[in-house]
């Protein structure tokens, strides 16, 4: 692009920028370097010598030795950078030298010895924490745990089974060519997970066997529990698995599965109790295949944890969120950068994660259409945490009493009408064949318990709900 006075009269009028920084002449090329330095290590841009600080375009001579002068400075800059210097005459012997960069591709950069950062028009030194997560992301780019050969496993060590389904879905689902041979080793080159004839721990955590995994790579760990109440002070169910991403995946849906209450209703006109999840299905695999394939996998005592309260959903994994992603921005449109890309194309491929990029999106939206909120996620002690919650009353199965599925569904029913239920609505309603006797004994129970009362007397009397002891899910 040929840059014309008029150009350069816009951007100075503009004003600087995160983008743009304007200087009256090349004798301030040292805080213009600096600039240039923090502009590598954010989203590029362009520094102006020649326009005055009121945005007044006045140029400057220009010799070759100004040139010279500035692409000194310049090799201040580590490692090396190479900014496009144009110099545009806007007349009377003068000339504006524009210099312009893109975010740098080996960032961090630093400048005689420092880092920068750019934060609105300023360029502040960059933290020490920021500076080692830039460094971290360069490096592994170049050199990163999943795509290192491993030793001592050979293709027998892996599921062989698991590998050909991989393939099939992904031919199903037009993602992947036939490659005309179930050959488990074949199939693993053309997955990128082979080099030289050694297996890629990627290869491993994908595909490895239970019992070599767990004395080999003990971080390819799942470890579920389900508490009573709203902290971690009691257990009612709390294990461990090792295995390949897919097995982990499988049991972690499992456990969901069996662990998660679900929400009753009677379906208007069909007078028959319909099931809802309490959570969507595809919301929660997406966050479990989230967490497999994100996390640091390089952290020896590292896993993937799901945890269940009375009031929330909690999936962790090891690690932190990279390349200048936020919490936040996880929910706006964003780019694909997977911390194991080996591992993410592979559950791509097999249909596991299903569109780059937009895991969290799709949580967020099938979440909204089932009327829950938005997911949480926090970044924080080493570990990413989505939080899923309910927006709806569930029933406990325990109030120093064990209760039963019957007794659940009656509670359910009467927290959803505030001005209370006669008996024989309550019978209807749940839509069982239970003699009315015993809906009196669950009702009388659930009295004894402190969760629900009577108004009135006789066949008129009205059972209503009682929120005393009984935490309701937050909205």
């Amino acid at each position: 692009m040929t840059i014309t006075p008029d150009q350069i009269r816009a951007w100075a009028t503009s004003g600087e920028s995160e983008t743009l920084e304007l200087k009256r002449t090349t004798g301030e090329r040292r805080e213009a370097v600096r600039t240039l330095c923090a502009m590598l290590n954010n989203r590029g841009g362009r520094v102006l010598f020649g326009v005055e600080v009121g945005r007044r375009v006045t140029g400057q001579q220009v010799s070759d030795h100004t040139i010279e002068e500035i692409a000194q400075e310049i090799k201040e800059i580590d490692p090396p950078a190479f900014p496009m210097i144009d110099r545009v005459d806007v007349g009377g012997g003068r000339e504006v030298i524009v210099m312009t960069v893109t975010q740098g591709p080996v960032r961090p950069y630093s400048y005689k010895g420092q880092a920068y950062w750019r934060v609105g028009n300023t360029s502040p030194a960059m933290s020490r924490d920021e500076y080692n997560r830039m460094l971290l992301e360069r490096l592994h780019g170049e050199s990163r745990w999943e795509n290192q050969p491993v030793e001592r496993w050979t293709v027998a060590d892996l599921d062989a089974a698991e590998i050909t389904r991989t393939i099939e879905e992904s031919i199903r689902r037009g993602r992947a060519e036939d490659p005309g041979t179930r050959d488990p080793a074949e199939l693993l080159r053309g997955l990128g997970l082979m080099r030289d004839n050694q297996l890629l721990r990627a290869a491993v955590v994908l595909f490895g066997r239970a019992e070599r995994l767990e004395a080999d790579y003990p971080q390819c760990l799942l470890r579920v529990a389900k508490f009573r109440g709203t902290d971690r002070t009691e257990f009612i169910d709390n294990r461990q698995f090792h295995g390949n991403a897919f097995e982990l995946l499988l049991r972690a849906e499992r456990f969901l599965r069996e662990s998660l209450p679900v929400a009753g209703r009677v379906a208007p006109g069909l007078f028959e109790r319909v099931d809802d999840p309490l959570f969507p299905p595809v919301a929660l695999r997406e966050a479990l295949a989230n967490a497999i394939c994100h996390r640091d996998y390089s952290i020896g005592g590292g896993s993937v944890a799901v945890a269940i309260y009375d009031d929330r959903l909690e999936v962790t994994s090891s690690g932190s969120l990279h390349f200048g992603l936020t919490p936040e921005a996880l929910f706006a449109p964003h780019e694909s950068l997977p911390w194991n890309p080996l591992i993410a194309r592979t559950l791509f491929r097999r249909g596991v994660i299903e569109s780059w990029g937009r895991g969290t999106l799709k949580m967020a939206e099938l979440m909204q259409q089932a009327g829950l909120p938005r997911p949480e996620i926090e970044d924080a002690g080493g570990c990413v945490m989505v939080r899923l919650r309910p927006s709806r009353y569930v029933p406990p199965q325990r109030v120093a009493h064990d209760l039963s599925e019957r007794q659940q569904q009656v509670l359910a029913l009467l927290e959803a009408s505030p001005t209370g239920m006669a008996l024989r609505e309550i019978r209807f309603r749940i839509g069982l064949d239970a003699p009315e006797w015993e809906i009196k004994d669950d009702l009388a129970m659930l009295k004894r318990l402190g969760l629900v009362e009577t108004q009135g007397h006789g066949r008129g009397a009205s059972w209503l709900f009682v929120n005393q002891g009984v935490a309701r899910n937050p909205q």
